[in-house]
């Protein structure tokens, strides 16, 4: 095969496709450590099982476990649901439990959650970020984005930096990335924008298409892991490997009525392991660092940019890109607080 990603083994989540979304259960003779009511959980997911759902599949394990197989989670994947972009209607309809959302499909719909997609954050460090997105969670705008659908925030993503992988000739400068057609959203679209690209907004699972087609050039996604899940990397030539321009949000939210209406015990269960559900998803993201990095390099042409451009992008598309969002959004939220706080957060951080 020519492309590196079709030959990459996905051993670090084996486990959750292994499960495929099925219910969680233990052997009746284990004694129960929470004991409680039957209860059932659904969580909406697109795609497949991957380094993203590794944390929530596990939970859905120790959740079975503690409770002798009362509490049950299980996680559908494949929009089985309700689509990457209707998660949010879902929930406030009390269709299900559970979901992953992406704060990008929707940023009507979650304001205050597109403060994780602007450019150039300081949350390059895994430490950093774990510590600054935790919390955040719990911050007023943030929260109250989410209750406006019934719905509270569990876990973040903590979704990798972005890098972009494309096809045809690559941006070597600056200046060559004028014109290209870059799936990319929020404030990292917006940062594209600063360099003459064409933001694109299309849904995760139909940017390799769209490369088949001819219609996209080039996809930013959480790097590594996410190129290959959802199979950029088998039609990509050419790959960044040190832009960074910043990630998004894509973490976990349960429905408020379903968490209210769980006894205590199990509530304390799954706010105990959040912890859990971030560490595993980290692993899982520089796990498969280790085994696509070689990969790519193999088979696709990388792009090192030098100090002094991406100062030059920076300066470009970051305080611009920041501004023009408080601006945007100091009637709807206290966009500047919830700025500063990510600063004011990473510095507790170190």
């Amino acid at each position: 095969m020519h492309k590196a990603s079709r030959r990459i083994s996905l051993s670090v989540i084996s486990a959750a496709c292994i499960l495929g979304g099925a219910i969680a259960t233990i052997p009746a003779a284990v004694a129960a450590e929470v004991d409680g009511p039957d209860v059932f959980w659904k969580i909406s997911m697109w795609g497949n099982p991957r380094a993203l759902s590794v944390g929530m599949e596990e939970l859905a394990v120790k959740a079975a476990e503690a409770t002798d197989g009362k509490f049950k989670i299980k996680i559908f994947y494949g929009a089985q649901l309700s689509s990457n972009r209707e998660n949010l209607d879902g929930l406030k309809l009390n269709a299900f439990e559970g979901a992953a959302i992406c704060n990008f499909y929707h940023p009507g719909k979650n304001p205050a959650w597109m403060v994780f997609s602007l450019p150039f954050l300081p949350l390059g460090d895994p430490a950093v970020d774990k510590y600054v997105r935790t919390k955040l969670m719990e911050h007023p705008a943030i929260v109250a984005d989410m209750e406006r659908w019934n719905a509270m925030p569990y876990v973040s993503g903590l979704l990798p930096q972005y890098e972009i992988l494309g096809k045809g000739a690559p941006p070597l400068t600056l200046e060559e990335w004028k014109g290209l057609r870059v799936r990319a959203g929020g404030g990292l679209g917006s940062a594209m924008e600063k360099l003459g690209a064409v933001k694109q907004t299309l849904p995760a699972g139909e940017s390799s298409t769209a490369f088949q087609r001819g219609a996209l050039d080039a996809a930013a996604f959480p790097y590594t892991y996410a190129h290959v899940s959802f199979k950029i990397a088998d039609e990509a030539d050419w790959y960044t490997s040190n832009l960074a321009p910043g990630t998004s949000e894509c973490g976990w939210v349960f429905n408020k009525t379903a968490y209210e209406a769980l006894p205590p015990q199990y509530q304390e269960l799954l706010m105990d392991n959040r912890d859990m559900v971030m560490d595993m998803e980290q692993a899982a993201y520089a796990e498969q660092d280790a085994i696509n990095l070689p990969a790519f390099e193999k088979s696709m042409t990388k792009i090192v940019y030098t100090d002094e451009e991406l100062e030059r992008f920076r300066d470009i598309a970051g305080k611009p890109v920041w501004d023009e969002w408080i601006a945007a959004n100091k009637d709807k939220f206290d966009s500047q607080g919830l700025f500063d706080a990510v600063w004011e957060y990473a510095e507790e951080a170190k």
